[in-house]
């Protein structure tokens, strides 16, 4: 299909050029026979026809050359066409590859777009938990203050309570060592009133002995003797009852267990902080009763 083309292009290149040629030929004459005044001579027209033949000679040959350069210029061109042709469809192969690349960056730039937005999810429901955490942190770091501050109290109520403990424990013993006192106080009285008891044994033997005036002037010197075993039972009924009323002290104001509750422990701190003078109190009650019968006893006696 190209080599038909082209040889019909130059046909018609060079009809015309004929065509060109033929038309410059005939202004030529025109122009000559024009500007001529007169006639001229045939040699003169000759010389004149052979020069203008020449030139038109010269006129073919640089036509031809310039053709020549003309066709060269144009496969030159074509053969620059056919390399831009081929470049234009490399160009638009690269095109495509490279709209094929944007497109899948783009793909590429969408997907992680999402990621993005997903991480970003992610952080702020991180962040989210972060807060939460941070709050049942501070919610569990307030629960072990006051955990802490709970023990602290239990601590300082358990040595308050070991140290009313140790306390009543003291009374406890010392109201013990008054019961021995007491006890050996009892003794001794028991024993005087054991000696005070053998005295009505020895009078029957003295009133064997003959009766002078002066015995039966002084019938108040035996009043002292007659009024012993009510002073006895007198004696006796006080000690018992001192006895009853030290062991009711004791029972009632008994020292608490250890292994009671907290609560338990301050009710029983309470009782105990009222043991203990109360106790002393019934001891020394039961002193004093003791040493007013003592001394009703011995008045007696000195009598």
């Amino acid at each position: 299909m190209a080599a038909p083309s082209r040889s019909s292009q130059t046909a018609k290149n060079i009809a015309i050029a004929l065509l060109a040629l033929w038309s410059i030929i005939s202004l030529i004459v025109i122009v000559v026979w024009a500007t001529s005044p007169d006639l001229k001579s045939s040699a003169q027209c000759r010389a004149e026809l052979q020069d203008v033949t020449e030139k038109m000679e010269g006129a073919k040959v640089v036509w031809s050359k310039n053709k020549v350069a003309l066709e060269e210029k144009v496969l030159d061109a074509r053969q620059e066409q056919d390399r831009q042709k081929m470049q234009i469809l490399l160009l638009q192969d690269r095109l495509n590859a490279t709209n094929a690349s944007l497109n899948g960056c783009r793909q590429e730039n969408d997907a992680l777009t999402m990621n993005i937005s997903a991480l970003q999810d992610d952080i702020e429901q991180l962040r989210q938990t972060e807060a939460n955490l941070t709050a049942q942190l501070r919610l569990q770091e307030d629960h072990i203050e006051a955990l802490e501050q709970n023990i602290t109290q239990a601590f300082h109520k358990t040595e308050s309570c070991n140290s009313r403990e140790n306390a009543a424990q003291s009374a406890m013993q010392a109201a013990q060592a008054e019961k021995r006192g007491c006890e050996s106080n009892q003794q001794y009285l028991q024993k005087q009133l054991q000696k005070c008891k053998t005295v009505p044994v020895e009078a029957p033997k003295e009133a064997q002995q003959p009766q002078d005036p002066s015995c039966s002037t002084h019938p108040s010197s035996a009043s002292p003797l007659a009024g012993i075993p009510a002073l006895t039972l007198l004696v006796c009924s006080a000690l018992h009852l001192t006895t009853c009323e030290y062991q009711h002290a004791h029972v009632t104001h008994a020292p608490f267990n250890q292994s009671t509750s907290v609560s338990d422990q301050d009710s029983h701190d309470s009782d105990l902080s009222g043991f203990q003078p109360g106790s002393i109190r019934h001891v020394s009650k039961a002193l004093r009763n003791l040493q007013h019968i003592f001394d009703i006893f011995m008045s007696v006696l000195i009598l």
